[in-house]
């Protein structure tokens, strides 16, 4: 498969300098780290709020540092988690001395390294919260799971954490906003082809020229079944059907919508998913407050979506419309 890479094991390296020159005003990289940081960070008496994860999701997750939403960021390789060593040194760099809350995706690896990686931080007396993110309604457990993944739902909760944050939120406060979104979010996904990972050259899964997979996971995990080739509004009703099932939504509820590409999908096809989604919530007289669509986490060059669902209340909503300026999202 052709890429637009040098050797397979510097793509991260490279990227993240890339991403250092593209947007020097928002970000800055920890020396001999795949870490960046907020190019003011610490911000002082600020809770920051940090993530981080395998690269090959982006703009997840430094393309979301900036005001309003996250202050650190650590990249591991491909689809592989950060090391603790590293996610210690972003968490104490990013301390301005009101805590640190760090905002980690449900698989086992990001999960156990962000506890010995807070447990690090701690030491050097960082006071150190954790929410972690479980908004996949496709499948309980995975291959790098127990319980549901975290998937495109993680960009909400930046948003509304980071608001809360800036606007001097204290880190008790700053937690309970970013679970409430976990409790009130959900998401599903499908691929229409794997993604083609740098080290392996080609597509991490087999996936018939005429069939999808339904419910996949954002490293190309199994879903929960391989059918046919539908048309878009089929696809739409499923994943959509799935998720308000799961959370529950009545009519009368207010949400925020997101169709999110996954790196390989045209933005024309994603307003066409769109449109069904929006069409789907009226006819069950479901508010849309605010609709998403773009490529908020990707699975690097797979052609598919995700769509997620978000109920708010009024505090959601504030916190959403809070001003916001980082390189992959701005309010």
């Amino acid at each position: 498969m052709k890429k637009l890479i040098n050797e397979p094991g510097d793509v991260v390296d490279e990227m993240l300098e890339g991403m250092v020159a593209a947007h020097p005003e928002y970000l800055r990289r920890l020396d001999g780290l795949e870490v960046l940081v907020r190019a003011d960070a610490p911000v002082d008496g600020k809770v920051a709020v940090v993530s981080g994860g395998g690269s090959g999701h982006e703009p997840t997750h430094a393309g979301y540092l900036g005001e309003g939403l996250l202050d650190g960021a650590a990249a591991g390789e491909m689809f592989t988690s950060p090391t603790a060593d590293q996610l210690g040194e972003m968490i104490a760099a990013c301390d301005g001395g009101a805590g640190v809350l760090c905002v980690v995706k449900n698989y086992e690896g990001d999960v156990m390294n962000f506890d010995t990686g807070a447990e690090m931080a701690a030491m050097e007396d960082v006071e150190v919260e954790q929410v972690v993110v479980d908004d996949d309604v496709a499948v309980e457990d995975s291959l790098y799971t127990s319980g549901r993944r975290g998937v495109c739902g993680t960009i909400l909760v930046h948003k509304v954490a980071g608001a809360k944050a800036a606007a001097g939120g204290e880190l008790s406060e700053v937690k309970q906003v970013a679970e409430k979104v976990i409790d009130n979010v959900g998401t599903m996904g499908t691929a229409l082809t794997s993604c083609v990972t740098p080290e392996k050259g080609e597509p991490t899964f087999d996936l018939g020229d005429d069939e999808i997979e339904l419910g996949i996971g954002i490293h190309g995990e199994p879903g929960t079944e391989r059918v046919d080739h539908m048309p878009a509004d089929e696809i739409t009703d499923h994943l959509t059907e799935r998720v308000l099932e799961d959370l529950g939504t009545d009519s009368g509820a207010e949400v925020v919508t997101i169709v999110n590409g996954m790196g390989g999908t045209p933005l024309s096809e994603l307003y066409v998913v769109n449109r069904r989604l929006q069409e789907i919530l009226g006819d069950r007289g479901i508010e849309t407050w605010d609709a998403w669509v773009g490529d908020y986490m990707t699975s690097l060059d797979m052609m598919g979506c995700s769509i997620t669902v978000l109920e708010v209340d009024d505090e959601l909503k504030e916190l959403l419309a809070a001003p916001a300026d980082s390189p992959a999202l701005k309010v």
